[in-house]
């Protein structure tokens, strides 16, 4: 998607208005000290789009570079648009908006639903399982998993190119997950067949990995409606839990929650995360 002329003044203008207007209760912060201004701050604009609070400063200041499409959309779910509002933000960059299909975007009913499932940790992914999302216990179980800048935002991408990825989950579970990746991401490209975004990103999966090749030839299909996950949590070990997924009916967007998996400790060792928070547990992405 190639960018336009850039509205500057329209672009800052449209972004603090529309930050005035949200109170911290409606994207599930904290209300915290009293604020000299209503509205959010704009750190926290930042810290919901998974950028930095200088370049989202420089946007409400009618500078910096030009913004991406990812950055974009990042914007447009962090300050709860619509679908008519994410598309007049594209304009305004200078960029074509995404088909109506959601593309990536998360209505905001959809996100206050997840706002209130503050027990266990959520995510909401798009259909090539790119983080738009995640609550703050999922953020303190996994770290950020939000790539808005990157080229190739996909879990899927990263558990194959990324050994790193890995490290978070047991040796012996690895396979399996391995397994689940390819054949949930056969079925959006079953379903999507054509399309740019996924046909480019097997192709440059199919190009950088040997494991992704060979299950990609087995021409397994299934989408992923339930699994059962361990993660290997820094501070309180290994975290059992069973994954829940919910698409919405367009089946291009899915909320993911992780329920402690019954017979385990999952639920104290949750528990424990939702107290000590993130507090630098894991490194910054």
């Amino acid at each position: 998607m190639m960018g336009g002329v850039i509205d500057r003044p329209g672009l800052a203008d449209f972004l603090r208005r529309r930050r005035a207007l949200l109170r911290p209760a409606d994207v599930g912060l904290p209300e915290g000290v009293r604020r000299r201004t209503p509205g959010l701050r704009r750190d926290e604009v930042a810290q919901l789009a998974g950028i930095s609070t200088d370049y989202y400063t420089r946007l409400e200041q009618q500078r910096g570079s030009h913004p991406s499409e990812p950055v974009v959309a990042a914007l447009a779910r962090a300050l709860r648009f619509t679908l008519d509002e994410r598309d007049h933000l594209f304009h305004l960059v200078g960029l074509t908006p995404p088909p109506r299909r959601a593309g990536g975007h998360i209505r905001p009913g959809l996100i206050s639903l997840a706002d209130r499932l503050t027990d266990v940790p959520v995510t909401i992914c798009s259909d090539l399982n790119e983080i738009l999302w995640q609550n703050p216990l999922a953020v303190a179980l996994m770290g950020d998993q939000r790539r808005p800048g990157d080229k190739h935002r996909s879990v899927v991408w990263r558990w194959f190119t990324d050994p790193e990825m890995r490290r978070g989950m047991p040796e012996e579970d690895r396979a399996h997950h391995s397994a689940a990746h390819v054949s949930d991401l056969r079925a959006t490209y079953a379903r999507r067949a054509g399309e740019a975004d996924i046909t480019g990103l097997v192709e440059d999966l199919l190009a950088r990995s040997a494991e992704f090749r060979e299950l990609w030839e087995r021409h397994e299909v299934a989408v992923r409606h339930k699994d059962r996950k361990r993660f290997l949590h820094p501070e309180v070990g290994e975290v059992d839990v069973s994954c829940e997924t919910l698409l919405t009916p367009d089946s291009d967007l899915k909320l993911l929650a992780y329920f402690p998996t019954e017979g385990t400790d999952a639920r104290d060792k949750l528990n424990l995360l939702r107290v000590i928070g993130t507090q630098d547990l894991h490194p910054t992405p």
